[in-house]
């Protein structure tokens, strides 16, 4: 009876000291011992916890660095709005003195000088963000062909993950318009009919004398104004603009028959914008040109990467042409608490030198001369050039602090606090249960006390019958 009585009470004990180990440390699992497959699952579930609470720290992280590379977009485009301003001062040549316009060039240099530093000193830490060490390099192989060439993080509807090179498979040449005039013996063939007509705009009048020839040079003389030049050919002049593609146009209007090929009345012509194909590794994207009114030879995909033409790249091409040469350069992000949630961003070079490229040929911010009328409109191309660069990087920039690193630590916070409720359904005290039980545990312990003194004392009630006799 003793030795049943002192099991019963080792048997408390344990359970006493089980309970008391849960209500001091609040757990109800505390070793695998107390229930094996609830270890398993809260082991697993803790871990995965901590990976989301670092996951989460490093989603903000992330958010902090992108807003230091939007800070200074920022900078730079006010910076380019100031270049812009000066830009469009120096155009206005009629009222500035030589003086004034080597003043603007000096602070638009000086202007250029600051984003080109921006570029190269903006860091989060010891990372360098706008020097293309965290982005996408792509650089021109064949400068017969290509005049500039801006790939991004994205191409062809996927993330580019490693360097390559960049090949032209397909190539359908822009067109220039075109207009065929009246026919003429030759140059020195004077017109036929005299009176004004008007090409794009600009008025030209021919008198009785005016030959072939000085049409051509009039009309010549006039393509900053028109985009058009002249020449003979084939017996008669010949019309073409000086840009390609859909935003090329003709409009002729000559009431007078002067030199409109059907006599008096009006044509309207344009030119057709090039299309091509790029192949990156085993990616291809569809380029289409006349993007935002450019002119033609500038084509854009799906995902805004761009190229310009040369004019002697713009042929037909049916067989592969390597043009160009990537480099990835990304900054990766780990946004999840598990391998492969990952995420990347790409941000280019924005050193004055990569700004404003492929709208004049040979020509980007680096490089302005504002002191010459033509220079002047030249700059305002590349500024606005530049001013789209930098606007669209600071939208790409924004979109992926809110629609992908926002959205990721908020979905992470939900998860975490769902499984951390998890986690303490299975693995914390129910301190009032408990109570309860370590109660009774106390009053069995107790009663297994008493019950254990009185088992010990029968063999004394039976001795004490011995002595008896």
């Amino acid at each position: 009876m003793a030795i049943g009585a002192m099991n019963d009470l080792d048997n408390t004990n344990m359970n006493l000291s089980q309970s008391m180990t849960r209500l001091s440390t609040g757990l109800r699992i505390n070793s695998a011992a107390d229930d094996p497959s609830g270890y398993i699952i809260s082991q697993q579930m803790t871990s995965q916890i901590g990976g989301m609470t670092q996951a989460i720290s490093n989603s903000q992280q992330a958010i902090n660095y992108v807003k230091t590379a939007g800070g200074a977009l920022s900078q730079v485009n006010t910076l380019l709005d100031s270049a812009r301003t000066l830009a469009v001062g120096a155009a206005n040549s009629a009222t500035l003195s030589t003086a004034e316009v080597q003043a603007d060039q000096l602070q638009l240099q000086s202007i250029v000088n600051s984003i080109t530093q921006i570029s190269q000193t903006t860091t989060y830490g010891t990372k360098h963000l706008l020097d293309g060490s965290s982005g996408i390099q792509s650089s021109i192989t064949d400068g017969s062909d290509l005049q500039a060439l801006d790939i991004g993080g994205q191409f062809g509807g996927s993330t580019l993950a490693t360097s390559g090179t960049i090949t032209l498979n397909a190539l359908t040449a822009a067109t220039q318009a075109t207009d065929t005039l009246q026919s003429f013996a030759s140059t020195s063939s004077v017109v036929t009919n005299t009176g004004s007509f008007t090409i794009n705009g600009t008025t030209f009048t021919a008198a009785a004398s005016t030959t072939a020839g000085d049409l051509i040079n009039s009309i010549n003389a006039a393509s900053n104004q028109t985009g058009v030049v002249a020449s003979y050919e084939s017996g008669a002049i010949q019309l073409a603009t000086t840009a390609y593609g859909s935003a090329s146009t003709i409009n002729l209007v000559d009431s007078a028959g002067v030199v409109r090929s059907g006599g008096a009345g009006t044509d309207t012509d344009t030119g057709t914008d090039a299309t091509a194909t790029l192949a990156i590794g085993g990616t291809t994207a569809t380029f289409t040109g006349g993007i935002n009114g450019s002119d033609g030879l500038t084509l854009t995909d799906a995902n805004g990467n761009t190229f310009s033409l040369t004019v002697a790249g713009n042929h037909t091409v049916s067989t592969p042409e390597s043009v160009g040469q990537l480099v990835v350069g990304s900054a990766q992000f780990q946004i999840g608490a598990d391998y492969g949630q990952t995420s990347s961003l790409s941000i280019q070079n924005f050193a004055a030198s990569n700004l404003g490229q492929g709208v004049v040929a040979g020509l980007n911010l680096s490089n302005l001369d504002i002191t010459t009328q033509q220079g002047a409109n030249n700059a305002l191309q590349v500024i606005d050039q530049a001013i789209s660069q930098v606007s669209t990087a600071s939208g790409q920039l924004g979109n992926f602090q809110t629609n992908v690193l926002q959205t990721n630590v908020n979905t992470l916070t939900t998860a975490q606090q769902n499984l951390t409720s998890s986690l303490s359904t299975i693995q914390d005290t129910n301190v009032a249960q408990e109570m309860t039980n370590f109660t009774q545990l106390q009053i069995l312990e107790q009663s297994g006390m008493a019950i254990l003194s009185q088992a010990n004392q029968l063999p004394q009630q039976i001795l004490s019958l011995i002595k008896g006799q």
